[in-house]
């Protein structure tokens, strides 16, 4: 029996859209699952626990509907929960996802094993981020379906290891689900996440210049003018390390001095510093070093179709390669 997500198999594209603290809503969720790819929301960007629900009963239904009207099977879809002690709405938003038998949780800040074994009790799936060894050794002990390897480069809280060796270290002691994070804009980028050891190419940046994102139209022309070189990680944000906009830094009167100074790591002890956080993100734009290669904002449904297209593309240059190199 393979020890790999069962659902990679029904995938149009192996894909997952990443959960985009503030960006990532029910539209997006639904597209990216009607075209093949797994769509995942953070329950923290609806403001209460409620509201979270009402989410997943809309993206439950629409996805529902699309079933039945045109007798394709949706993908799967995700909800990636904050298990750190800090996230007071953690124990109601499993109760949540377990009602709804949420099909994959995406875990940030914690791998455990008790919450584990709840999603597994119903037949979900446990994905959890990490960005060095240590953390994927501790979160395979925990027991989790899947590794997200947030490598150097990604958007949001990456790490700073390179994807070739993180793939590596990780592989030789882990073989359930691997997903890279990191750089990924285009179908070819997929191609060489598989081509690596990867299963899954985990995406967020290329889905924020999505029309069914969330963010604001000047976050996702401030994308399009970027390059990789006004990519810029720092801890001044949130005392985390993360990838931000230059620009969007620079507009906010934050210098080169202040984000080149490390922080000590703080989540405060309330909500009210998640709360304090993203309020700070919002106007403080990440993104990973993918940017460079992108150029316009998409409906999800032509954005996949593009990436599928350069994706066989790229596979049947391999192809061309094997040949020569046999």
């Amino acid at each position: 029996m393979s020890a790999k997500a069962a659902f990679i198999d029904d995938l149009s594209l192996p894909v997952v859209a990443a959960p985009m603290f503030l960006i990532s809503g029910p539209q997006l969720v639904i597209e990216s699952c009607k075209q093949g790819i797994v769509g995942t929301f953070p329950a923290l960007n609806q403001r209460t626990t409620e509201g979270f629900e009402e989410w997943l009963i809309e993206i439950k239904a629409a996805l529902s509907a699309f079933e039945e009207e045109t007798g394709k099977k949706a993908a799967p879809f995700g909800v990636n929960l904050i298990v750190h002690k800090t996230n007071p709405r953690l124990e109601a938003d499993l109760k949540i996802c377990i009602k709804h038998k949420v099909p994959l949780i995406i875990t940030s800040l914690g791998a455990v094993s008790t919450l584990i074994d709840a999603v597994h009790s119903y037949g979900g799936l446990v994905f959890h981020d990490v960005v060095k060894k240590r953390h994927a050794e501790k979160a395979a002990e925990a027991g989790v379906d899947g590794l997200i390897l947030v490598a150097a480069g990604a958007g949001g809280h990456a790490g700073i290891i390179n994807p070739i060796p993180l793939i590596s270290e990780v592989k030789s002691f882990f073989d359930k689900t691997v997903l890279l994070s990191g750089c990924m804009s285009n179908g070819r980028d997929v191609a060489s996440a598989l081509q690596m050891g990867a299963d899954l190419a985990y995406m967020g940046t290329r889905f924020i210049n999505t029309e069914e994102s969330k963010a604001e139209e000047a976050y996702k022309k401030m994308i399009i003018d970027s390059g990789a070189s006004d990519i810029v990680y720092t801890a001044a944000v949130s005392g985390v390390p993360a990838n931000f906009l230059r620009p969007s830094l620079e507009a906010m009167g934050i210098t080169k001095e202040q984000w080149n100074k490390s922080a000590k790591i703080d989540f405060g002890e309330e909500l009210d510093a998640a709360q304090a956080e993203a309020k700070a993100w919002k106007t403080l734009w990440s993104a990973g070093q993918g940017v460079t290669t992108i150029d316009n904002v998409l409906p999800v449904a032509e954005l996949i179709a593009q990436m599928k297209s350069e994706f066989v593309a790229a596979i049947e240059a391999q192809y061309q390669l094997l040949e020569k190199y046999r």
